[in-house]
């Protein structure tokens, strides 16, 4: 791992192979950069994942639920791509919101964005905000419920998956999703001025396809892409699809 220091703290940050990079990977709610490892794992450096603050072997911040999490993980993000070169930037679920918050709120020079399984909105539910709080094991089984983070995945991703959960813990997790529940970009998204990949699992049922829809409805420059057979994960569950859709965009900028 790599790492960059800025604002206080240090970011860590994968970045295999040599020369500078061309993408930068952003996590979900609860995850690290290893949730990317089918796509950093190209030996040519031009992929790069990061761990946001208090994620893997990222410092953590202390700030409370909501825009104040939400900038300080934009601000891990542009740190990566302002170390690495990385101008075209991807985040899934909770990544896809700090994605969104960079294109409007930071200066950084972005030449795309993809926004896998996310929303211009992204709604928790209360039973879900409850176990986060109370019920830490019913939460994390909750998410891994059918067509949730997977549709019919490989029972070994299904335990990678739990197990980084339980390593970032609970505190943190629950930081993530109460973030998720306060972000509303709707009435901003036509001042996202990058051409935009909107790309999805055909069953996700946490971030559903109609929020990619309107994504794609109401960014300028967007195109919308359904992974088949995948949930919210489809880079983990159909990596060669997921790939092959960002591969199609990044060939078109």
């Amino acid at each position: 791992m790599e790492t960059v220091s800025h604002h206080g703290r240090t970011t860590a940050y994968r970045h295999p192979g040599d020369g500078e990079a061309t993408v930068l990977y952003v996590h979900g709610s609860g995850g690290t950069h290893r949730v990317w490892a089918a796509q950093y794992g190209r030996r040519d450096g031009s992929r790069v994942a990061l761990d946001l603050s208090g994620h893997g072997e990222s410092e953590d911040v202390g700030t409370e639920p909501g825009t104040e999490t939400l900038d300080a993980y934009a601000d891990d993000a542009v740190a990566v791509a302002e170390a690495t070169g990385a101008s075209v930037l991807v985040g899934n679920s909770l990544g896809g919101a700090v994605v969104q918050h960079v294109a409007l709120e930071r200066d950084l020079p972005v030449s795309g964005l993809v926004l896998a399984d996310t929303g211009a909105k992204l709604g928790v539910a209360d039973p879900l905000k409850g176990w986060l709080a109370d019920d830490w094991d019913r939460a994390v089984e909750f998410v891994h419920g059918e067509d949730m983070l997977f549709h019919d995945p490989d029972p070994r991703d299904v335990e990678r998956s739990k197990a980084l959960m339980y390593e970032t813990g609970r505190e943190v997790t629950e930081r993530d999703f109460l973030t998720c529940d306060r972000f509303d970009v709707r009435h901003r998204l036509e001042e996202i001025d990058v051409p935009t990949l909107c790309v999805h699992g055909e069953h996700d049922r946490l971030t559903p396809p109609r929020f990619h829809e309107y994504l794609a409805e109401h960014i300028p420059d967007a195109e919308l892409v359904e992974i088949a057979d995948a949930a919210h994960l489809p880079f983990v569950e159909r990596p060669e699809a997921f790939d092959a859709a960002v591969s199609g965009f990044l060939e078109r900028l």
